[in-house]
């Protein structure tokens, strides 16, 4: 059965990650109330600025619905802005700035500097296997890392080399994946595949 997955659609990269689902054989649709929230199987969360999205939410009445849901076992995967909402901690956040939480992680806001420390390199990330033959490579903007992850959160995928060398950008806890990077951009679906399939594996 094809999975149909939401993309939170209040800010950021919204149809770069509708087109890379839909190519990635799910059924994407935008996502801006609490309704359409309720009809899919699965949610993306994508890049953007992670204060102006925490504040739509509010604003679309949206916070509340789906942090319950992802703390239900909604599956959900965050890129860049997507990964410090889905962090249960911020570092270098905003004063009243909130995460809708479901990763044992603590997030560095901003950590990679501003968009002229933007920056590309090749990643192995766990859960891609040809990844160690044929990198996942990994587009960078103004981009959060995560500073620590819990025991309960797997690391996917840390820099190899340079001045964020061990620095972690990828994770995984139960049914929820964030990236610091961007792959909705680069035509890479190796990571919207895995999401699409731990979305099918839940039936």
């Amino acid at each position: 059965m094809t999975p149909t997955i939401g993309v939170l659609a209040l800010q950021g990269d919204v149809r770069e990650h509708v087109a890379a689902l839909e190519a990635s054989g799910a059924r994407a649709v935008p996502v801006r109330r609490a309704r359409e929230l309720a009809e899919v199987d699965g949610i993306v969360i994508p890049g953007g600025e992670s204060t102006t999205m925490d504040k739509l939410l509010h604003v679309f009445e949206l916070f509340e619905p789906l942090r319950d849901a992802i703390g239900a076992g909604l599956p959900a995967y965050g890129s860049c802005a997507g990964m410090i909402l889905l962090a249960n901690r911020i570092e270098g956040g905003v004063e009243g700035q909130q995460t809708l939480g479901g990763l044992d992680v603590t997030v560095r806001r901003n950590a990679f500097g501003r968009q002229v420390d933007s920056f590309e390199t090749d990643l192995v990330v766990e859960g891609v296997p040809d990844s160690a033959t044929d990198p996942v490579h990994a587009v960078f903007i103004r981009a959060p890392w995560v500073e620590e992850a819990g025991p309960s959160t797997q690391v996917l995928a840390t820099v190899a080399s340079g001045p964020a060398a061990g620095r972690i950008v990828a994770v995984r806890e139960r049914d929820v994946v964030a990236t610091s990077f961007h792959p909705e951009i680069t035509g890479d679906l190796r990571l919207h595949r895995m999401f699409v399939q731990i979305v099918s594996d839940r039936g």
